[in-house]
């Protein structure tokens, strides 16, 4: 079984490495030695959420102080190209659901889209806290996950600012998929830069209404490309984390690492 994981902040883990030895303290040391109850001899991993995992054995426990010793340093780096998830925000935590998913099955960041038909509106204090919830979200995902990195929540935008991030990935060598029901081309025909291209892959799902007419023909006029996933109609909840999971494999992401 893998080890659990544990998240530093900032560069503390930088400059570690086998043979070292790291306090894993604070939130992330009490949530090892107290609620966890960790005990010496044990293997965590600490990620820096940038790609940086350290694979530790545990010393000792002074309640919430793990003291560590680094027996392997792996810099996983970031996967290339990166797949990026824009969602639109949904009713009833749909869109939390949707993003959580996403990390576990690979999602490099997310772009939290206020949609036409989107019933819920992110402005003022309600941005931030409900930003705020996407990137707990996102990190307890990652770390359930076992994940090196944490995927970035970016600012929200409104269709015009996809557009414009459509319009920058397709002009960089990117790709960006728009998941509509209509589309006649399947995302696993669909083009792709090459594997290993230090490019973004922008995948945009619609609310529970949908995504309106005019909105598919400003994203395409960017040069995003209509795909489908299958023969059935899915919730935005689920469509955003499968289009993820399609792609990881098309990329060779579940493939063993090395």
């Amino acid at each position: 079984m893998s080890a659990p994981v544990f998240l530093a902040e900032g560069d503390i883990l930088a400059h570690l490495g086998a043979g070292d030895t790291y306090l894993l303290d604070g939130a992330e040391g009490r949530h090892a030695g107290v609620v966890q109850r960790r005990r010496a001899g044990e293997h965590i991993d600490v990620v820096d959420g940038r790609g940086l995992r350290l694979r530790c054995e545990i010393v000792s426990v002074h309640a919430a102080e793990v003291e560590l010793r680094v027996l392997e340093r792996v810099d996983e780096g970031l996967d290339a190209p990166c797949l990026v998830l824009a969602q639109a925000l949904a009713k009833g935590d749909r869109d939390e659901m949707a993003i959580e998913a996403a990390t576990e099955a690979g999602a490099d960041g997310f772009v939290p889209w206020q949609a036409a038909r989107s019933i819920v509106v992110w402005r003022g204090d309600r941005a931030a806290k409900s930003r705020a919830r996407w990137i707990a979200t996102v990190r307890a995902a990652a770390k359930q996950s076992r994940r090196a990195l944490v995927p970035e929540v970016f600012d929200p935008v409104e269709t015009r600012g996809l557009a414009a991030r459509v319009a920058q990935v397709c002009a960089d060598g990117g790709a960006a998929l728009v998941l509509h029901e209509e589309a006649s081309v399947p995302i696993a025909a669909c083009a792709l830069p090459a594997e290993g291209s230090d490019t973004e892959i922008l995948v945009v799902v619609g609310p529970e209404g949908g995504i309106t007419a005019d909105e598919v023909d400003r994203l395409r006029e960017a040069g995003a490309q209509p795909v489908r996933l299958g023969p059935h109609v899915l919730r935005t909840s689920t469509a955003g984390p499968l289009a993820i999971a399609a792609l990881a494999q098309r990329l060779g992401r579940w493939e063993p690492r090395p």
